[in-house]
């Protein structure tokens, strides 16, 4: 998931007892998300009856880097990061996943992201394998020029691992197109210029139209789709939405316009509500001038943690991970969940709301969205041949529903919850790209 990089003015010297950017202090809910995403695999890995060599292949990550990356900050002194990169899975084509920097990142959480990669490009059946890269830091403590250093100094450490034919990173939790743009810069500095090395970059360095709000489209077609096969208006529903970044106000943004009726919103600063929906060109007015969805005219405060309890009938978590949890679980109101974020409901959270008969459209399938641009513009800048907005919209539209049909079909075939379906999905194509080559 793509979201600004924050940025601060040139950085001023830091004292010993001020946190530093590349220093961490785990929050006390940090999730184990490997332990969460191999315990799913596993169970979809019985629903198929899946042979033990091939689950011992799918389940083992092909390669992890840990690099150190010295940067000179912009006070003169020398800061030392923790980098990573892990390519899960690469038989159905090259390893593809995002990049981010967070102040929580570790080699745990991106190992179970690129496993999630490489169930997600399956499920919307795009040429590419698993990845995911991270460096633990903090970007809000950074200058811009200490976060070109930052990405520069990650890519030369990485580029032996990297190809348009082997792995292309894109961009995820606060990395941008402008951290794309300085990937490519770098990988062409030793290999020539090679645009399709990242995607997510600027439309004017080979950039796909389409990309930045792909993942926000995903999540709104997903949903509707959803929405369609439970017997549920789209049109006209209520809709909540923890999360105002990228894919937040994406989302937002398109499912009013095809007609939902967004009641709640939230980001890092605070949450609005307002029971009779927002006028959204407004909202989004607003957060542009003042940088955050508070204080916006007509609406009432409300925090994160009361946003997902809302009496609605679609609950939109587009933040963290792990925000649905066993102390919440049984009072979520909300007749469906579309998981736009990554893992935002830990295990025992889904069989609560499962038990209470709440739908969970699983983050496998409704984030997937942004990689299916990324890999259409994957494919422009190897074909050299630029598509307009309405071609990469169009083909969007048809890969994700028909993913989701995909999956809707193996839960009704299977008698699954639809997270297990779509595993169930994505293993199946994966196994057997697996036989055919060992």
């Amino acid at each position: 998931m793509a979201s600004n990089v924050m940025t601060r003015p040139a950085t001023k010297k830091l004292k010993n007892n001020k946190p530093k950017p590349h220093e961490t202090k785990p929050s006390p809910n940090h999730m184990d998300f490997n332990r969460i995403t191999d315990e799913q695999f596993l169970e979809a890995a019985d629903v198929i009856k899946l042979e033990p060599e091939i689950s011992m292949l799918l389940r083992t990550p092909y390669r992890e880097l840990i690099v150190q990356i010295p940067v000179r900050m912009d006070d003169g002194h020398l800061e030392l990061f923790h980098g990573y990169r892990v390519q899960h899975n690469g038989v159905r084509g090259p390893y593809k996943g995002g990049l981010r920097f967070h102040p929580e990142v570790d080699l745990n959480e991106v190992r179970s992201l690129a496993a999630l990669m490489s169930w997600k490009t399956a499920i919307v059946d795009v040429p590419f394998g698993g990845a995911k890269g991270g460096v633990t830091c903090d970007p809000s403590k950074m200058s811009r020029q200490e976060l070109q250093g930052l990405t520069r100094g990650l890519t030369s450490k990485i580029d032996m691992a990297l190809g348009v034919y082997r792995d292309i990173p894109a961009p995820d939790m606060n990395t941008n197109a402008q951290v794309m743009a300085w990937i490519m810069d770098e990988y062409g500095k030793k290999h020539g210029y090679t645009p399709a090395i990242v995607t997510g970059k600027p439309v004017n360095l080979g950039g796909s139209e389409g990309r930045e709000e792909a993942t926000g489209r995903g999540t709104m077609i997903i949903a509707r789709e959803a929405c369609k096969a439970n017997g549920m208006q789209f049109k006209g529903a209520t809709v909540a939405i923890q999360g105002f970044g990228n894919v937040g106000s994406w989302s937002a943004k398109l499912f009013a316009e095809e007609g939902a009726t967004i009641v709640a919103v939230s980001d890092i600063k605070g949450g609005i509500h307002n029971p009779k929906g927002f006028d959204m060109p407004a909202l989004l007015k607003h957060v542009k001038e003042t940088g955050s969805v508070v204080d916006f005219k007509g609406s009432k405060p409300i925090a994160n943690d009361e946003l997902l309890l809302l009496d609605v009938d679609l609950l939109v978590p587009a933040a963290l991970g792990g925000v649905i949890n066993r102390d919440n679980a049984e009072l979520v109101r909300a007749k469906m969940v579309i998981e736009a974020a990554n893992s935002p409901i830990t295990p025992r959270a889904d069989e609560l709301l499962r038990i209470r008969g709440v739908q969970v459209v699983p983050d496998i399938l409704v984030n997937a969205g942004g990689v299916t641009v990324s890999y259409f513009e994957w494919v422009q800048n190897l074909q050299q041949f630029h598509w307009d907005l309405r071609t990469v919209n169009s083909e969007l539209e048809r890969r994700m529903i028909k993913a989701w049909r995909a999956v809707y079909a193996a839960q009704q075939e299977r008698r699954v919850p639809l997270r297990i379906a779509a595993y169930c999905v994505a293993l199946t194509k994966l196994a057997e790209a697996t036989r055919q080559r060992y």
